[in-house]
């Protein structure tokens, strides 16, 4: 166990996954795209992957319960994922169009390695139904509970949606050079991810969630695929 109180535990805990999350998606897309980019990403998305595990059962000395899915939270994240989908969808019709200049999101594409529509149909699929169901179990199971130690009150959910949010602006900014972009999607990502922590510390499973982010990310998924292929 670390000498050291349990809120400091869970500051270095979402310290260390929000650092790994900023520096993998920045030496992706800054510092070095390409293979060196995408190995520092793939390096910096294991940490992310194992230490929410190791953490809980070496550091808070947990067990592992593994939970099926209630009918309700099914429900719950379709209504709140079809929700969303629709959203983004009419958010892009509204202002991304206007807003984003596919050609910049061409040209970082093929950079990060996005050269063709078969690459980018693997990538979607990954991200809807494998990535965003990581995402839950390490910014709602994980960051999520540990904000909870650091800030017992509601404000918890607040901080673990800013924590979810930061790589993402760096992704935002990345892809676009519109600031209007890189704030109404960085709102957008600390609303969902407020709420996805919401709904977490309510039913304490993260399926709700997982159904709900899929169909968040198929419709980004869909406005991608809008402006690099159309």
């Amino acid at each position: 166990m670390l000498k050291c109180s349990p809120r400091q535990n869970a500051g270095l805990a979402v310290g260390s996954i929000v650092a790994a999350a900023s520096i993998g998606t920045a030496m992706a897309l800054y510092i070095a795209p390409g293979t060196l980019g995408q190995i520092s990403f793939s390096l910096c998305k294991i940490w992310m992957v194992g230490l929410p595990v190791v953490w809980f059962l070496w550091i808070d000395g947990g067990k592992i319960n593994l939970s099926l899915p209630k009918r309700k939270e099914l429900l719950v994240g379709a209504v709140l994922g079809l929700l969303m989908f629709s959203i983004v969808i009419a958010v892009y019709w509204l202002f991304g169009e206007k807003w984003i200049d596919p050609i910049d999101v061409q040209n970082r594409a093929k950079k990060v390695g996005i050269s063709s529509p078969i690459i980018y149909l693997g990538g979607s699929i990954y991200f809807t139904i494998v990535n965003s169901l990581m995402e839950e179990y390490i910014w709602r199971w994980f960051v999520c509970s540990k904000c909870k130690i650091l800030i017992p009150g509601k404000e918890a959910i607040f901080l673990a949606g800013l924590c979810f949010t930061v790589h993402h602006i760096i992704g935002l900014t990345a892809y676009t050079n519109d600031w209007r972009v890189v704030m109404l999607g960085s709102l957008g990502v600390f609303i969902a991810g407020s709420l996805w922590s919401l709904y977490y510390l309510h039913y304490r499973s993260i399926w709700s969630n997982y159904i709900s982010h899929a169909l968040a990310d198929f419709a980004i998924a869909i406005v991608g695929w809008q402006l690099l292929f159309r």
